[in-house]
């Protein structure tokens, strides 16, 4: 059988809203499971329905207790049945689409499972909340949007290692060791010869988030996209730009996204204040990004481009580091205004030295973003 889930446009968005109704069935779903549970539909895809069922049960179900819960939740959510395993009936079970997205309404009340076979479950179409600007965002909307960009895969192009590993072809470089040991099974004889090649390893992200009070709409719901980035991944480095630059990698690493920004923010103290991008530019690459850090890197400038520094200094820090990374993107949320054109001083100074300008107003934009950062 084939699961068939709410209209929604990816194994993500389809991961947010089941786990929401999980949530609203009384069962306590954190994001790090939403995230891995849409990693799995991802490997397994929605076309076998036990595939789906059990992808989410093993990454959702946390207690036996609420298996019975989460069966009579899947079989709603995927299969349009009610909890009694029959085609759906619209006495039997109810679906609540809030199609603006407020979560603030009042929830349904959730049938006692041990008193009737009746499920009332919510959640709220995510399609919306994608495209929805930042800055128009409730702290709810927040926190849902924080799921949909955790599920995001940040992973840039692949590079070369000096490391060594097995070859599947022949190459310059023959594996002594394995050939030998292979040889002992041969009687001595080097029948079965082996070889070695360069290995891959994943490219570094630096993000740069600029934390100024004209990016105030913006910067808090890109604190999470960061969050969300240093979280699920091994090589990602966060700062945030203001009066001062700041590194909050070490902050950013709790995967509980609560924990993680309570403690970036205790770190970062120059929030929402002016803005000095060359100032910062240049401590970043004199004291991290030209000595290694963002050599051979992606990095993403997430900023405005407004600027109470000198624009020369702020041209000359983005050619010195445009030289040493592999690819520098700048993400900018007004870039999505009608008639918008890069007048500020500090934009104007930075387009010529970047390679992607995208815009990043929007969950959808996020995910865009993600896309530039893995192509080769």
């Amino acid at each position: 059988m084939t699961a068939a889930p709410p209209p929604t446009t990816g194994p993500a968005e389809i991961a947010v809203a089941f786990s929401r109704v999980l949530r609203g069935a009384g069962l306590r779903v954190p994001t790090s499971s939403t995230h891995t549970f849409a990693e799995a539909l991802v490997a397994v895809g929605l076309d076998d329905r036990d595939a789906t069922y059990w992808s989410g049960r093993a990454t959702l179900v946390r207690r036996p207790e609420d298996i019975d819960v989460y069966d009579r939740a899947f079989a709603v959510f995927f299969e349009h049945r009610d909890a009694t395993g029959e085609p759906d009936e619209p006495e039997s079970v109810t679906l609540a689409v809030d199609d603006d997205g407020d979560d603030d309404a009042e929830q349904p009340p959730v049938s006692d499972p041990a008193d009737d076979q009746t499920i009332e479950l919510r959640f709220s179409v995510t399609e919306t909340l994608r495209h929805k600007d930042f800055a128009d965002y409730t702290p709810d909307e927040l926190v849902a949007a924080h799921e949909l960009m955790s599920a995001l895969r940040l992973v840039g192009a692949p590079r070369s290692s000096l490391r060594l590993g097995p070859a599947r072809r022949p190459t310059k470089r023959p594996d002594l060791r394995r050939t030998v040991r292979a040889s002992i099974r041969a009687g001595g004889e080097p029948i079965e010869r082996h070889f070695r090649q360069p290995t891959e390893r994943l490219r570094r992200l630096v993000l740069l988030l600029d934390i100024s009070g004209s990016m105030e709409p913006y910067a808090r719901a890109l604190l999470r996209f960061v969050h969300a980035a240093v979280a699920g991944r091994q090589k990602v480095e966060a700062f945030a730009l203001g009066t001062r630059l700041t590194r909050i990698t070490r902050e950013l690493t709790s995967r509980d996204p609560d924990v993680a920004l309570e403690a970036a923010g205790r770190r970062v103290i120059d929030w929402s204040g002016g803005t000095k991008l060359g100032a910062g530019l240049r401590q970043f690459n004199d004291e991290w990004g030209v000595r290694g850090l963002a050599r051979n890197s992606i990095v993403v400038v997430l900023s405005d481009g407004w600027d109470r520094g000198d624009p020369e200094e702020l041209a000359a820090q983005m050619e010195r580091l445009q030289r040493v990374t592999h690819r520098l993107i700048w993400v900018n949320p007004l870039k999505v205004t009608p008639g918008y054109a890069p007048l500020a001083r500090g934009m104007a100074a930075a387009l010529p030295y970047v390679d992607h300008f995208v815009e990043g107003h929007s969950v959808a934009a996020m995910e865009e973003l993600a896309c530039v950062i893995g192509t080769p």
